[in-house]
């Protein structure tokens, strides 16, 4: 199961359990914290009470008592000391003890904020690492949707030179597209700008029907050597998505779904945008999402995590699901 990006408030999640960036008295207190404990009522405060504490790195679990969740999920994150007193071991911990409890719960969804990235002060761009990574190894083995809830994209801030090499890379590609477009379709079709063609019966059109989408997906996998669960999973896409798509050879995936396999395949450039076309897709340079996708594949990164952190800053539609 994926991992998704929402901005949303983490209290009004509606999935089996949430997570609660909690202090260690497990009493309420500031931030995501107290606003959990406002939302849930004052029972939560009361088992919270029984709980005696939690220590950091740690997890606890208790009902969600007037949120629209099953659980929540308490865990204690570290205080950002400059990283020499074992800060990232802890962080680490807080999300796999989340996950580990979620999965004992039969959790099928799990809402995450982002851990000590607050008043704690974590750098951010090193908390969305951790939890990425760690949520990731957790995917590899458990069928779960993983929500990571943030406020605004803050949060999710990539690195200032990267927002500017995208934003020039986007701007020199809108001129390159919209310049004199009339001229250089006169360029390719010079018999008043209409393209000739030879004609041909509908039946010999029938019969030159290409590989699909699933074919070229099934066929791409074999050749990578991968299974199908490396690909899905590294694509960010549901296992049953994936199945409908794999059982039905006509299936149309939508874009943000395509790109996602192309991406998780590492499939180069001219690939990528051949197995788009088996959907109906194309990419352009009049689109802002089109030509992120194309900075980040022409450049060989194919992180697809790192490519929906700068889909999510330029606030175009996210890959996988």
């Amino acid at each position: 199961m994926p991992i998704q990006i929402v901005r949303n408030d983490i209290t009004k999640m509606n999935c089996d359990a949430i997570v609660n960036a909690a202090n260690n008295s497990l009493l309420g207190g500031g931030g995501v914290d107290g606003a959990i404990h406002r939302a849930a009522g004052e029972k939560l405060l009361a088992e919270c009470k029984k709980l005696g504490g939690c220590r950091t790195g740690e997890a606890k679990i208790t009902k969600a008592y007037k949120l629209p969740c099953k659980y929540i999920i308490h865990t204690v994150g570290p205080v950002w000391h400059g990283g020499a007193y074992g800060e990232e071991e802890l962080l680490i911990s807080c999300y796999r003890n989340s996950l580990m409890l979620a999965e004992k719960y039969k959790c099928k969804s799990v809402a995450f904020p982002l851990i000590s990235a607050g008043a704690y002060g974590y750098p951010k761009e090193h908390a969305l690492q951790i939890a990425v990574t760690e949520i990731c190894k957790f995917l590899m083995k458990n069928d779960i949707t993983v929500y990571i809830v943030v406020f605004d994209k803050d949060c999710f801030q990539i690195s200032k030179r990267l927002i500017h090499d995208i934003t020039e890379y986007i701007d020199e590609r809108y001129v390159e597209e919209h310049y004199n477009e009339r001229t250089r379709r006169l360029m390719n079709y010079p018999f008043g700008g209409q393209e000739l063609t030879e004609p041909i019966s509908l039946s010999d059109a029938v019969g030159q029907i290409d590989e699909s989408f699933s074919q070229m997906l099934i066929r791409k996998i074999d050749e990578k050597g991968m299974t199908d669960a490396q690909c899905y999973k590294k694509a960010n896409v549901d296992r049953k998505l994936f199945s409908k798509i794999k059982n039905n050879v006509l299936y149309k995936p939508k874009k943000t779904t395509a790109v996602a396999f192309a991406v998780a395949l590492e499939l180069p450039f001219g690939e990528l945008k051949d197995m788009l076309s088996k959907a109906g897709f194309s990419l352009t340079h009049s689109n802002k999402f089109d030509i992120i996708i194309e900075y980040f594949v022409k450049k060989g990164e194919y992180d697809i995590f790192k490519i929906n952190e700068a889909l999510f800053e330029f606030d175009q539609p996210l890959l996988g699901i």
